[in-house]
């Protein structure tokens, strides 16, 4: 499995500068170690005018099989002849891209503290790969490559037996790139389209594959014709994965073609299907409200139980007397992508001492949910079935006993000014009732007499004349001591 990598220079920009971009010396041959076998690195060429670098990946066929358990690419049905003799050493694929990234992780990440300019720089380049497996042909090839900037796109079909023409073209493709383009991004293009050719990989896809697919497609993905194809391909056709990629992709256009920073394009998507077009979304209000109840209270540790994808936890994060924030969910992915919301690997050392993003069903026990100021349900207690609220209730209020808690719910009397809203449908798929404003207060009053809290409502959004707001909110605040206090106090 091989490729080059090759660039031209002049005496006072030599091209064996080549060498400082890619952290590998032009007078050595090296050799790294991958979960696939070695990867070599060396320079059929180094002048000042011409610089070639070379990457030629062994794979053990055998060993790959042995490792996969015959599941992957290497014991895929499709293999040239069999689970044991198969194209994988020879046809570039996933395995190369993931040599690609491991060997030239600085080049990939544009990063080159000898020459941090020439790394911004446009580089005449040619890249070329002998063997590539191509699904869609010569035109797929040029579809791919040619919107990237690249002057000359040649691929030349391989045929199965030059001895005998008329079997045809085989699958796969000599490529030779040539054009000017930053290093880095020519890396990147090739990392992700090479498996998206091969429309195959030797790993199973995990959801931080999208996260990779993101960092590559970096500034050239998002715009790109054939980004449908792209993201579907190169996520194995894993249809939740290449939704939330593609959804994350059109952001990024939106925000690149309107200037603007994704993270405020992503705010002001609606959260539900709750909201009409209006200058403040009913989102953004009810944000608005439990930030106003959370100062109102004193509350500075905070619990956000169903903290969905981190849009209350970024809120608070941004108010400094608010100093401990604990997202709670049961969801994974929604946590994950809370996470990339919130930028926690990056985020600094002190800003991330303030915020926890816990997994956790809210109808069981939490013991670490002891303790804290106030918690706040938002948009959470209509996903439940009605049985399962007593065990809500306990958890919240009998046994994690914050100071103030506050809920928000949909108040269905205002579904009939939906006028996208069919009569006698709920606002999202997932609810399981929506309640009127009579029913909200009653289970609220029966809440608060049960565990020793007071209770106020407060009207979020317009509060219509006839049917009441949108969105209805309780603020409950404890006015009993827990056991565990009296106790404490009586000792």
């Amino acid at each position: 499995m091989f490729l080059t990598i090759g660039t031209t220079g002049t005496p006072e920009r030599p091209a064996t500068d080549l060498g400082y971009l890619l952290h590998k010396h032009p007078g050595k041959a090296q050799t790294f170690s991958t979960s696939h076998g070695p990867a070599h690195v060396f320079y059929p060429e180094a002048s000042a005018e011409r610089c070639t670098a070379a990457l030629l990946l062994e794979v053990d066929p055998v060993a790959l099989v042995r490792r996969g358990k015959g599941k992957g690419r290497g014991g895929a049905p499709d293999a040239a002849l069999a689970q044991y003799v198969n194209d994988r050493p020879y046809a570039a694929s996933s395995l190369l891209s993931v040599a690609l990234a491991a060997v030239f992780k600085s080049a990939l990440g544009g990063v080159c503290r000898a020459m941090p300019e020439r790394a911004e720089q446009p580089l005449p380049l040619r890249i070329e790969v002998p063997a590539l497996p191509a699904r869609g042909g010569v035109e797929l090839v040029h579809k791919l490559f040619a919107p990237l900037g690249w002057t000359r796109v040649e691929a030349v079909a391989v045929p199965l037996d030059e001895q005998f023409p008329e079997w045809g073209d085989s699958r796969y493709v000599r490529l030779v790139l040539e054009g000017e383009l930053r290093l880095a991004d020519a890396l990147r293009q090739i990392y992700v389209l090479l498996p998206v050719l091969d429309d195959a990989k030797h790993y199973w896809v995990a959801p931080d594959e999208v996260d990779k697919l993101l960092r590559a497609g970096e500034g050239w993905l998002a715009d790109h014709p054939e980004r449908p194809l792209i993201t579907r391909r190169y996520l194995s056709h894993r249809w939740g994965l290449t939704r939330q990629a593609d959804q994350a992709l059109e952001l990024v256009r939106l925000a690149e073609s309107d200037d603007l920073e994704v993270e405020s394009i992503d705010n002001a998507v609606d959260e539900g299907t709750d909201t009409e077009e209006k200058p403040v979304p009913l989102a953004e209000q009810r944000r608005t409200a439990i930030l106003d109840a959370l100062r109102a209270a004193g509350a500075s540790r905070v619990l956000d139980l169903g903290c969905g994808q981190g849009q209350l936890v970024q809120a608070l994060l941004k108010d400094v007397r608010f100093t401990e924030i604990v997202g709670v969910d049961v969801s994974m992915r929604a946590l994950t992508i809370a996470s990339r919301r919130l930028k926690l690997d990056r985020m600094g050392e002190r800003q991330a001492d303030r915020v926890i993003l816990r997994q956790g069903s809210l109808t069981y026990t939490d013991k670490r949910l002891g303790g804290y100021d106030a918690a706040v349900l938002s948009e959470v207690v209509e996903h439940l079935d009605l049985p399962r609220l007593p065990a809500l209730e306990y958890a919240v209020f009998g046994a994690a006993r914050p100071g103030t808690v506050l809920v928000t719910t949909p108040n269905v009397e205002y579904n009939v000014r939906w006028e996208t809203l069919p009569a006698g449908h709920a606002r999202h798929g997932d609810h399981r009732f929506e309640w009127t404003r009579a029913e909200f207060r009653d289970w609220a009053e029966q809440v608060a007499g049960r565990h020793g809290y007071t209770v106020r409502y407060v009207p979020v959004g317009p509060d219509d004349p006839e049917v009441g707001p949108p969105t209805q909110m309780a603020v409950f605040t404890r006015t009993t001591a827990t056991e565990k206090t009296k106790e404490g106090k009586a000792a």
